[in-house]
């Protein structure tokens, strides 16, 4: 394991991206900051193995593009709704949380159940996380019929949150029926 993390770290290090890296640097949310773009993290992430021990590692870090890897490289079946609580928790950037909830929580079994719990939580971060995953739930129509209504009324209470427009606009376009009701919720979407 160890010897397969450093091979990572070299890897990230020969891709660095000098001037990304100096303007990412400015924020106190990673310890190092590669400002490897995220293609070519993804491309990266082509050459290992995905597993639980080598994600999990990767996660402990405090690096952008290892927090990205782990996202990548964790099998979804080895991703337990406990240790899913834990890393949602340690999310500080959009661009973390936009990725986790791309590549690793819109693709687990129990996506929905966490979007909405999220979603009526206190915290601005895992509210994000939670109308990130639903739109990508939505975008794969993964949204069942039940999870409608609640969805909009927690969206209907979120109309300051970003994700939260992003999730009715992508409702919307779903169906002129998802077209009225969101236009229910607020007139100018």
């Amino acid at each position: 394991m160890n010897n397969t993390l450093l091979e990572i770290k070299k890897e990230l290090r020969a891709n660095m991206n000098g001037i990304a890296s100096a303007a990412m640097r400015q924020t106190d949310d990673y310890r190092v900051n590669w400002g490897i773009e995220l293609p070519r993290v993804q491309m990266i992430a082509k050459e290992f193995e995905p597993s639980r021990e080598l994600a999990q590692a990767l996660w402990n870090e405090r690096v952008r593009e290892c927090k990205i890897l782990a996202c990548i490289l964790m099998p979804t079946n080895d991703f337990i709704e406990e240790i899913c609580d834990i890393w949602v928790e340690e999310i500080h950037t959009e661009e973390i949380a936009q990725i986790f909830c791309l590549h690793l929580v819109s693709r687990l079994p129990f996506a929905s159940h966490k979007a909405f719990q999220w979603m009526a939580s206190e915290s601005a971060m895992l509210q994000n996380c939670g109308y990130l995953t639903l739109c990508h739930l939505m975008r794969k129509y993964q949204l069942s019929d039940s999870s409608e209504a609640e969805f909009l009324d927690q969206a209907s209470v979120s109309l300051n949150n970003k994700y939260a427009i992003k999730a009715l606009q992508i409702y919307a376009s779903l169906s002129e029926d998802n077209e009225r009701k969101v236009k229910k919720v607020a007139n100018y979407l």
